[in-house]
Formats: structure tokens, C-alpha cells, sequence
């Protein structure tokens, strides 16, 4: 018995050794943080500094009654706001900031895409015609503005002369505040047809080919492989060009500022808080809740976009 029980083979635990915690904070962790806060912390630093700086100042500058160049303010809480709601320029500058941003948009993605299918094809002189339609786009709002200026200018500008010629009377395209405002529309539009035009068109090239072609097989025509294809397929070119030509017109400036210095008829949010501050009123305050209120419609527009639209978009 003694020895069955002795050659019967024994189980042997062997207590392991007890597992030694990680390092939390080993070497190459602290060197990757370190890295990362050398390349990442300036970057933080300026838009802290440019960005989140100024636009909380901003929103403390909206709550005084300041008049600028002054030395004193008066703390006034919302009633700036509450004074452009309940003002009648309030409906006024809100639409001609709806009617300029959904023209805009639409006219320049529309047309955009139109010209990107004809800037697709392989012919000769498609390299050349690519940079003419995106060379208005790097060009000066400023010089922009002053060319098209003297083209729309009814006394003496081209169009006014080809009228003429025709017998026709120009348009009072500077003085009439509806006609300034499609003015500005359609020089904006030219200036950003070639962004959404050259943004299309590397859509369009990524686009893959076998499936254009087992519809062309399966006896779809061009129309129908745009329709039912192509557009489902340029859906993520065409939700990013929303985003950013939507809040490119949120904040259109430069063509207004030179094409109606006055903004007759042009007056959008942006233009609005220009002139409130810098203008003949110098009302800082009035103009920094202008401002605030803009913010609010850009970020609420894109909260809005990214929730929503974005799930229309196929990304496979």
C-alpha cells in the first residue's frame, strides 16, 4: 500500500510567482508623452490664444453698452441681444443672410458639379480649362470685387456699354438694394464655382470604374449611371462641400465690403456687425452680440449637419 501510494504520480502545484504590476509610466510612455506635448502644446497654445481667447471675449464684450475707442462700458447684460431681435432690421438682415448663403451655396455646388462632369472628360485642353475655372478662387476678394465692379457699374462699366449697344438701359445694379444684393451673389458664385468644381472632379475620378461599367453593360444609359451612381457615390464630396461653402457664405466679407461699402441691400450678419462697430455708430457692444449670434447659427447649422445629413452620405 505504501508503495502504490508511492509510485502513483503525485500532483505538484507550483506556486507561480506573483505577477510584478506594469509600470504605469514606463520609458517609451513618457517619451511618447513628451513628444506629443512638444508637437501638440503649441499648436494648443495658438488656438487657445487666437481662437478660444477672443471668442469668449467676445461674448463678455456682447453684455456691455461700449461704444469704441471708449474708456468706460456699462454692463448691461442681454439687452443687446434682445435689442437686434426686437429691432426691424433683425428680419431683414437675417433673410439677406438666408437668401445670399442658399444661393451661394446651391448656385456654386450645382454649378460646380456641372462643370466638373465637363472637365472630366479626356479631351485635349482639360489641364488648361481645370486652372481657369479654379484661378477666381485663389485670386483677392478685393481685386475681384473692383473688376466686377466696374463691369456691373451702370454710368460706364462693360456691361453698361454692351446694353447700350443692344439699345438697352443698364440695370442700377449699385443703387437698386435687390439688384446689389444678386449682384454680389453672382460675382461670389464665379469666385467659388472652381472650388467646388475641382473638389467634385477628384470625386468623380474616384469613383470606381467596374461598377460604371457593368451598368453601362447591364444597358444603363450616361443619365441613369449619373442619377442612380454617381451621386449616391458623391455623397461624401458633396456633404463635406456643404459644410464648408456653407460656412464660407456664413462669413462672406470681402466682396460685399468693396462691391457695397454702404451694404445696400447686402447687409448679412458679418457685414452687419462691421458696420455697427466700425461704421457710424461705433456701437462695440451692439456689434460683439452681432457676432455672438452668428457663432451660434454657424455651430448650431454644423451640430446639425454632422447629425443629421451626414447620414444620407455613403462612404462605401
Amino acid at each position: 500500500m505504501t508503495r502504490q501510494l508511492t509510485d502513483r504520480p503525485r500532483a505538484v502545484v507550483e506556486a507561480k510567482p506573483a505577477a510584478t504590476p506594469r509600470a504605469r509610466w514606463s520609458a517609451r510612455t513618457r517619451r511618447d508623452f513628451f513628444v506629443f506635448l512638444a508637437l501638440a502644446l503649441p499648436n494648443l497654445l495658438l488656438i487657445a490664444v487666437f481662437t478660444y481667447l477672443p471668442l469668449f471675449n467676445n461674448i463678455y464684450y456682447s453684455t456691455l453698452d461700449w461704444t469704441l475707442g471708449s474708456a468706460s462700458a456699462t454692463v448691461v447684460g442681454l439687452d443687446n441681444y434682445v435689442t437686434f431681435f426686437t429691432s426691424s432690421d433683425a428680419t431683414k438682415v437675417l433673410g439677406t443672410t438666408a437668401i445670399f448663403t442658399l444661393v451661394t451655396v446651391g448656385g456654386s455646388m450645382v454649378l460646380g458639379l456641372l462643370v466638373a462632369l465637363a472637365l472630366n472628360s479626356r479631351i485635349r485642353g482639360t489641364t488648361f480649362a481645370r486652372s481657369a475655372v479654379f484661378a477666381p478662387y485663389v485670386l483677392s476678394g478685393v481685386g475681384v470685387g473692383l473688376v466686377w465692379l466696374f463691369i456691373f457699374d451702370p454710368g460706364y462699366g462693360v456691361l453698361a456699354w454692351l446694353l447700350r449697344g443692344l439699345g438697352q438701359q443698364s440695370p442700377q445694379w449699385i443703387n437698386d438694394p435687390q439688384l446689389s444684393l444678386v449682384m454680389v451673389m453672382i460675382v461670389y458664385v464665379w469666385k467659388n464655382l472652381g472650388y467646388c468644381a475641382v473638389v467634385y472632379l477628384a470625386g468623380l475620378q474616384s469613383l470606381p470604374q467596374d461598377v460604371m461599367e457593368a451598368a453601362s453593360l447591364d444597358g444603363a444609359n450616361g443619365f441613369k449611371r449619373f442619377v442612380t451612381m454617381s451621386l449616391p457615390l458623391l455623397s461624401p464630396t458633396t456633404f463635406f462641400l456643404l459644410i464648408t461653402t456653407m460656412l464660407s457664405s456664413l462669413q462672406a466679407f470681402d466682396l460685399i465690403r468693396i462691391m457695397t461699402p454702404l451694404g445696400n441691400g447686402t447687409s448679412t450678419l458679418i457685414y452687419e456687425a462691421y458696420l455697427q462697430a466700425f461704421g457710424a455708430f461705433n456701437r462695440a457692444g451692439y456689434s460683439a452680440a452681432i457676432s455672438v449670434i452668428l457663432f451660434a447659427i454657424l455651430l448650431i447649422i454644423t451640430v446639425l449637419q454632422l447629425r443629421f445629413v451626414e447620414r444620407k452620405v455613403h462612404y462605401s
